[in-house]
């Protein structure tokens, strides 16, 4: 239960964060990356609804699956088509 503060006339709750929730379990889909094809623009990252996509030194280097819902946003707006959504499940 989030604690909170009381004023005379309201609580006030904390803003909630997305890392205290993995909601992975949830899709069907799993994006997959295909190094070779990356070119690293970082649209992915950008457009992720989730914070999915894990950066590391300026480079695609994965995703977060504890947070990734399975939307497909990256795979459809990366310019070289180097992620693909696969049936969660299979490679």
């Amino acid at each position: 239960m989030a604690e909170y503060e009381t004023t005379a006339t309201s609580a006030i709750i904390p803003a909630g964060t997305a890392k205290n929730y993995e909601t992975g379990s949830w899709r069907s889909m799993r994006p997959v990356l295909d190094k070779e094809q990356c070119v690293n623009c970082l649209t992915c990252w950008i457009f992720c609804p989730d914070n999915s996509i894990i950066v590391e030194n300026g480079e695609v280097t994965g995703f977060k699956l504890t947070h990734c819902k399975g939307c497909g946003i990256c795979a459809q707006d990366c310019p070289k088509k180097a992620i693909t959504m696969v049936l969660e499940g299979r490679e």
